[in-house]
């Protein structure tokens, strides 16, 4: 994990929201068999800005560098919406956990 957990974020005030992508649903792991994992993506409502990333998984050290990356320039989830994954990788799941997230931030809203 990088970035802020759930708790450090609401002890810290933060109005956030999470989205979550499943291992499972990427094409890597119906090629491979591996669907365990999952990638939690931390992001303040208002803003979008990524707060932290949690990965779980066997490929989790080869994933997290790109949520490190993102923290570091400020970015938010739509950084994992309009970039293009490579096919097929477990990566995928962060575009799956943005997507996830801002289905809740519109089911929030209404």
């Amino acid at each position: 994990m990088v970035g802020l957990t759930e708790e450090a974020a609401t002890a810290a005030g933060i109005d956030y929201e999470m989205g979550r992508g499943c291992s499972a649903r990427t094409s890597r792991a119906a090629i491979s068999g591996a669907t365990d994992g999952l990638v939690k993506l931390a992001f303040q409502r208002d803003d979008r800005r990524l707060l932290g990333v949690h990965i779980i998984g066997a490929s989790a050290g080869e994933l997290i560098h790109l949520g490190q990356a993102v923290l570091h320039f400020g970015g938010t989830i739509d950084y994992f919406i309009h970039t293009t994954f490579a096919v097929p990788t477990e990566s995928e799941a962060f575009k799956y956990a943005a997507y996830g997230g801002l289905q809740r931030l519109q089911a929030a809203a209404r």
